[in-house]
């Protein structure tokens, strides 16, 4: 999957960025989202992928920046305008049919609906009982009772909560009495749950591209930053102002509520809060301050000039920790961050 993105981008610019194997592009977008993200797309690949970018990620030494930007501006822009790349069985089939004789894509196709159907499986339990109910509700009872009898009982048993009650006692009985499930037939209840089912789910939790690029350039440091955003700006202005309004900066602090700037100071040391601060227009400073006891601040100003010059990279990493500390206590739900306006306020 990666590698296919990465063969999606084109080969325009400079020599490097033309010559750049599928890999190594596919790795470098790797490198750039970082471990937390990358590790959503690392845990898709399959295990051959895995090998390949691995091996290119290896090989890949240092690119210019140049050939990065590109990069960055090519994925973007091309995910923006064909909102992702897709297949099915179908088109792998007829593909393959073009390169290989059909006996052996018939081994394959066969080998591959086998670990698609446990795959299918494996995706189901992943959903909310909710979910997958809602859609059950809707199917056959005969089918309903082979579906629930293939995942884990104590999720079978969630689903059968939520149906209504007359037809998953029929579902019930049904499952009492199933024998064995012809391949035929489960094979297309699997499909049937691939296309219908698992795809859509898959479909509307993927994130979206300008997303991921925000988190990249949230990791910038200032300087790459806005190079890097001045440079999509001439390419492709849309994206670019997208990925602005998705990037959650040191700035956007200041939209957290009282407690909320209380609770993440808690869980900052006083280092980092010193640094970040130091490197912090008077308002952003005084923001802050107003959340601490007269004391506290005193000593933070005093600890603050005590420092004397520092360099800015030591800055931006200490006001990035706390964007990241921020994000991830919005995600757990122990603070809120208002987004665009204090009438839009979101809890993460």
């Amino acid at each position: 999957m990666a590698a296919g993105l990465a063969n999606s981008l084109t080969a325009e610019g400079g020599d490097a960025f033309a010559t750049m194997p599928g890999p190594q592009r596919a790795a470098a977008l790797l490198l750039m989202l970082g471990e937390a993200e990358g590790a959503q797309i690392w845990q898709m690949l399959e295990e051959e992928e895995v090998k390949k970018v691995s091996h290119a990620m290896v090989q890949l030494g240092t690119l210019e920046v140049a050939t990065v930007e590109k990069l960055i501006i090519e994925f973007v822009t091309k995910l923006s305008n064909s909102g992702g790349i897709s297949s099915n069985f179908e088109r792998t089939e007829a593909l393959l049919l073009k390169i290989f004789p059909s006996d052996q894509v018939s081994l394959i196709m066969a080998e591959i609906k086998g670990a698609s159907g446990k795959r299918v499986w494996a995706s189901i339990a992943q959903v909310d009982p909710e979910i997958l109910a809602s859609f059950l509700r809707n199917e056959y009872p005969q089918t309903v009772a082979v579906v629930l009898s293939r995942v884990r009982a104590d999720y079978a048993a969630k689903v059968l909560t939520i149906l209504p009650e007359d037809f998953a006692i029929d579902v019930l009985n049904r499952m009492l009495r199933m024998e064995t499930v012809q391949k035929e037939a489960l094979r297309h209840i699997e499909e049937t749950l691939r296309v219908e089912f698992v795809s859509t789910i898959a479909q509307t939790q993927r994130r979206d591209a300008h997303e991921m690029m925000a988190d990249v350039f949230n990791a910038f440091d200032r300087q790459t930053e806005g190079r890097f955003l001045a440079a999509l700006d001439q390419a492709n202005r849309g994206s670019a102002k997208r990925i602005r309004e998705l990037m959650f900066t040191f700035e956007d602090l200041l939209k957290l509520d009282p407690g909320s700037v209380q609770t993440l100071m808690q869980r900052i040391d006083g280092a980092t809060l010193c640094l970040a601060l130091k490197g912090a227009n008077e308002p952003t400073r005084a923001f802050f301050m107003r959340q601490m006891s007269t004391r506290a601040a005193k000593n933070l100003t005093d600890e603050m000039a005590s420092l004397g010059p520092v360099r800015l990279k030591e800055v931006d990493e200490a006001q990035t920790k706390m964007t990241e500390v921020a994000k991830d206590l919005a995600e757990k739900g122990e603070i809120m961050i208002a987004k665009n306006s204090a009438e839009e306020e979101l809890v993460y």
